[in-house]
């Protein structure tokens, strides 16, 4: 009985935001009518905006051979992607046996800038991996 009780006062919730939701949009539809009637003029917006242009760059050498050269696996911490990183370690581990890695993860959000380890990554001479998890 009191589920009967409860399923019915849910109905009766969700029909009334139902009909309150028709009304607003009918209410809406009345009031464009009016004002197309009169000549007046809506302003819409497009929410997802003007994107930026994107800038091509030239991408860094590549080298000939991965043999004694120095990769670093980057996370940005997202699900999963240190999982993803590790996988990749263990394989070059037998397959590159000459190649060091170095699994670091990012300071920061994926779109936050890390000099830090950007400067570092240089000055080793390093390649790099980065991931972004899911």
């Amino acid at each position: 009985m009191r589920m009967t009780r409860f399923l019915h006062s849910i109905s009766r919730t969700v029909g009334k935001a139902v009909l309150f939701s028709i009304a607003m949009a009918c209410a809406a539809a009345a009031v464009a009518a009016q004002g197309a009637a009169q000549g007046q003029m809506i302003t819409v917006l497009n929410p997802t905006g003007d994107p930026p242009a994107i800038q091509l760059r030239a991408m860094a050498e590549r080298p000939a051979s991965l043999d004694g050269k120095t990769i670093y696996l980057v996370s940005n911490t997202f699900d999963n992607a240190d999982k993803f990183l590790h996988s990749i370690q263990a394989w070059l581990a037998v397959h590159e046996p000459t190649v060091k890695t170095v699994y670091v993860e990012k300071k920061g959000d994926y779109v936050l800038d890390d000099p830090d380890l950007w400067k570092k990554i240089k000055a080793d001479n390093a390649l790099m991996v980065m991931a972004i998890g899911h």
